[in-house]
């Protein structure tokens, strides 16, 4: 490991799993799925959260990037309206080689995923709302040590993370207003902010994303 971070694979896995935010997923999507597994009564609905997570992916990474990573501060009866979430991202683009704020908030982790998880076993019957609790980690996980290894000096080898690699840094290092993906680009491709690096002017709020840095 160099001192900007890991330049390997190995030492890549390594440092994502002395996070605590993978270890957070990881913990809510094992104890997810061994109480699925409890359930039992497995039918060919289980396969619907799977595959509904998969196909919302990259529309969900779209929408959660553009309104809330990159909400701007509001003012509303004397009050600034300023996202937690927003916040630590602009952090994000000020040092995108960073790699201790390249994950999702803690806090979020602790304070808001429990719930949605919670409401969707409510909401669903208990042995669907597991499922689906499960598959929505798996892929968070995914979208982290994806996000993680395209911010770290290790440069990937096969051509689906260096697709990623290379795209991804032309949002941050480009012009933030294109290229929202992180494990996918169908959302960037299908909503129009997919386009060629030479059409794109370099962008003079892509470090701060034209509000400023907040801790």
């Amino acid at each position: 490991m160099s001192g900007d971070g890991p330049t390997t694979l190995r030492a890549a896995a390594r440092y994502f799993w002395t996070r605590p935010s993978p270890r957070v997923i990881a913990t809510y999507l094992g104890v997810l799925l061994v109480a699925r597994a409890v359930l039992a009564r497995w039918t060919w609905i289980d396969l619907v959260p799977p595959v509904g997570v998969l196909l919302l992916e990259p529309f969900t990474e779209w929408v959660i990037h553009v309104v809330v990573l990159h909400w701007r501060p509001r003012h509303l009866g004397g009050h600034t309206i300023d996202l937690y979430a927003a916040r630590k991202h602009r952090r994000h683009h000020a040092t995108p080689r960073d790699l201790s704020i390249v994950f999702v908030p803690f806090r979020l982790l602790l304070l808001q995923v429990p719930v949605l998880i919670v409401l969707g076993v409510i909401v669903l019957p208990t042995r669907i709302g597991l499922t689906l609790g499960a598959s929505a980690m798996a892929m968070l996980l995914t979208y982290e040590w994806t996000h993680f290894l395209v911010h770290a000096p290790y440069v990937p080898r096969s051509a689906w993370y260096r697709t990623r690699w290379r795209i991804h840094r032309l949002h941050h290092y480009r012009n933030e207003h294109y290229w929202y993906g992180v494990t996918t680009f169908v959302g960037d491709r299908a909503l129009g902010t997919y386009p060629d690096k030479g059409e794109v002017e370099l962008s003079e709020t892509v470090r701060d994303l034209g509000v400023g840095t907040a801790s």
